[in-house]
């Protein structure tokens, strides 16, 4: 798990339309970076829909808002479509930003292990370094977290 004052690991992945994204290309924003397991799954969908809920508020402070996880290009494109997100999920299957964030992790369910990414979301400041981390987020919590907290320092 990366830290506060941490700079970010720069990175460059393509989004459900395939356009590829670099973090480099929000300099002068803030940007929440987060991390979820699957496309399509109950925690993944709430979380989502979450930033989505408040994503014009998000807009106004300046803030982006980009999704991370090893899913395809296609099956973004089709979560995204689904549930109207507004904001860019990028493809990750080699795990390049998700092991460069430390979010590749194992992982117990029901006894038994295995890898996969722990949900997790970083909030990056103008300049790049990691500004706040919310380990283990809450799929329903995280968005109105990082917002309170945006909200608060103000």
């Amino acid at each position: 798990m990366l830290e506060a004052g941490t700079k970010a690991p720069l990175f460059t992945l393509p989004d459900q339309t395939g356009a590829m994204v670099s973090l480099s290309d929000f300099t002068s924003k803030k940007v929440i970076l987060y991390f979820y397991p699957k496309d399509n799954t109950p925690g993944c969908t709430k979380q989502a829909c979450s930033f989505r809920d408040i994503y014009s508020q998000l807009e106004e402070a300046g803030v982006q808002v980009l999704g991370v996880s090893k899913d395809s290009i296609r099956s973004h494109k089709g979560f995204a479509e689904k549930q109207s997100l507004p904001f860019p999920l990028l493809s990750d299957p080699e795990l390049a930003a998700i092991t460069a964030y430390d979010v590749w992790q194992e992982k117990k369910l029901y006894g038994k292990v295995s890898m996969g990414v722990v949900r997790t979301a970083y909030l990056i400041d103008e300049n790049g370094v990691i500004e706040k981390a919310y380990p283990k987020a809450k799929p329903d919590a995280n968005a109105a977290e990082i917002l309170q907290y945006l909200q608060e320092k103000r």
